[in-house]
This record gives structure tokens, C-alpha cells and sequence, in this order.
């Protein structure tokens, strides 16, 4: 694994971890854990607040989302074609002698047509 991989599964699990405790902060049906921080929903605002936590929400989604199609590609990279291609002419070697072997069937001499 190289650096560059590290630290991006290093971001995504604190893009994660971030997701979790905005959505956390979030009020729902009942309320939710944003009720309890009445100082800021008194300088920003209710409905402010309640926007400020969704558009965090989508970006944070946005951010793990496109991190994680770079990350397979950065992934991709890493992979070693002289290794893969190894293994292809493993496999394609041990293949080879079983296609010129003929299998042993029990063959029948007598002509299905004749024996009566």
C-alpha cells in the first residue's frame, strides 16, 4: 500500500465519522440532539441551523463519495501487472497438458445398428 492510499481511507473515515455526528445533530420528527444546543439555534435561528446540519450532511456524502471512486483508482494503480501476468501464464501452463490428454470413455465396438 503507498501513501497516497493511506491517506485517503485516512479522510474517509473521518468524513464518516463527521457524517455520523452531523446526522446525529440533526432534528428529526421528535426533536433530535439539535433541540439542546439552544444558544445556537438563538443567534442563528431554528430553520438556520436545521440548513446549516443538511447542506453538511450533502456535502459530507458528496465528499466520502467521490473519495472512495478515487481511491479505487488509486487502489488500481497500486496492483502489479507482472504479477497478474504471472499468474495468467501459471494458470495457461497447467492447462496445457490437460488439453492433450484424451479422456479414457468406454467406447463400444459394436455398431448400435447391426447388434440385434
Amino acid at each position: 500500500m503507498n501513501a497516497a492510499f493511506t491517506i485517503l481511507v485516512v479522510l474517509i473515515i473521518i468524513a464518516a465519522i463527521l457524517l455520523i455526528a452531523v446526522v446525529l445533530l440533526q432534528s428529526g420528527k421528535d426533536g433530535g440532539l439539535a433541540t439542546n444546543f439552544t444558544s445556537a439555534n438563538q443567534t442563528l435561528g431554528v430553520r438556520q441551523t436545521a440548513t446549516i446540519l443538511e447542506k453538511a450532511t450533502w456535502y459530507l456524502v458528496a465528499f466520502i463519495l467521490v473519495m472512495s471512486i478515487i481511491t479505487v483508482f488509486v487502489a488500481r494503480g497500486n496492483t502489479q501487472r507482472g504479477t497478474n501476468d504471472a499468474i495468467s501464464t501459471e494458470i495457461i501452463n497447467q492447462a496445457e497438458p490437460a488439453a492433450d490428454e484424451m479422456p479414457a470413455f468406454p467406447v463400444s465396438q459394436e455398431n448400435p445398428e447391426v447388434a440385434e
